[in-house]
């Protein structure tokens, strides 16, 4: 069996986003998990070439005015065309530090994840309001939902 490459691009500018990224990683890597490595990327440094050798996503973002961050934005500019004919029906994940509702931020990464085609294996974590210790479980939850669904199969 060979194994899969997990892709987290993340917008981690803060302490508390920095944990949630983290937990996302931590979900991923778990050791029940073995056929999946794990590639946690800030969208500044991630690429074409990174996106086109994974066989799944993890999207992380900020609310910024009730839009994706723009270090994100950044990278679906980068990479939209390289990655467009050759990445569709590709399994994705997408988690908001939300200090608002974050109803724009998931709009704006859904219009661009629908153009590229990406599947979404759940709804977006949004974790809306004042940080709180149970947004750090429910990252950990969705990376090691996304890596225990490529390892198996699933996605």
């Amino acid at each position: 069996m060979t194994e899969k490459k997990l892709l987290i691009i993340a917008h981690a500018p803060s302490p508390n986003t920095q944990r949630l990224m983290d937990a996302v990683v931590s979900g991923a890597t778990h050791p029940d998990v073995d056929g999946v490595s794990v590639q946690a990327m800030s969208p500044f440094d991630a690429g074409p070439a990174d996106v086109l050798s994974a066989q799944g996503l993890i999207l992380g973002t900020t609310e910024n005015l009730g839009y994706m961050s723009g270090a994100l934005k950044d990278f679906f500019d980068r990479v939209y065309y390289p990655c467009l004919e050759q990445t569709q029906g590709r399994p994705y994940a997408l988690f908001i530090r939300a200090g608002h509702d974050g109803t724009g931020t998931k709009r704006g990464v859904e219009t661009i994840v629908t153009g590229l085609r990406w599947r979404a294996i759940q709804d977006p974590l949004v974790c809306r309001g004042d940080f709180q210790e149970a947004f750090v479980e429910e990252c950990k939850t969705l990376g090691m939902t996304m890596a225990a669904g490529l390892d198996a199969g699933v996605f």
